[in-house]
Formats: structure tokens, C-alpha cells, sequence
């Protein structure tokens, strides 16, 4: 089971990831995580980012929960 960190206005992927048997957290306590999952929405315009972890991050835009699942599981691998 993986630690995941998602975004809170990705519910249906935290219920898919739920639902996969991972271990789903928000992205205030993404430390420590083996993956996040962003949805897209706050691109980041100005080129500058502040690190928190050192996960894989996933950018579900676009993307169904299922596709976001198989993603997920890819990059564990």
C-alpha cells in the first residue's frame, strides 16, 4: 500500500485510490509520500516552486480517475 498525497478537489481519485488499497492524505502532508496527484488547475506561471517532497507528481488533468489510478501505479513500479 503507497502513501498518496491528492488534491482535495479530486475526490472521485481519492475514492479510486481508496479503493486500490492506498493510503490517501492532502497535499499538506505530503511529506513522505510516494506519489502526488495535482489537478492542473494552479499551473504555475511564474517558474518558481517551493519542494516539499521528492514524489512523483502525477498531473491529472485530463485524465479519468481510473487513468490516474494506472498512472499511480506505473510510477511505483
Amino acid at each position: 500500500m503507497a502513501r498518496i498525497a491528492v488534491e482535495n478537489s479530486l475526490g472521485s481519485v481519492k475514492q479510486a485510490l481508496e479503493q486500490n488499497g492506498h493510503e490517501v492524505v492532502s497535499m499538506e502532508n505530503a511529506s513522505g509520500c510516494d506519489c502526488c496527484v495535482v489537478s492542473g488547475m494552479d499551473q504555475n506561471m511564474m517558474g518558481m516552486a517551493e519542494v516539499t517532497t521528492q514524489a512523483s507528481v502525477i498531473n491529472a488533468e485530463g485524465m479519468t480517475a481510473e487513468d490516474v489510478v494506472q498512472a499511480v501505479q506505473a510510477r511505483l513500479q
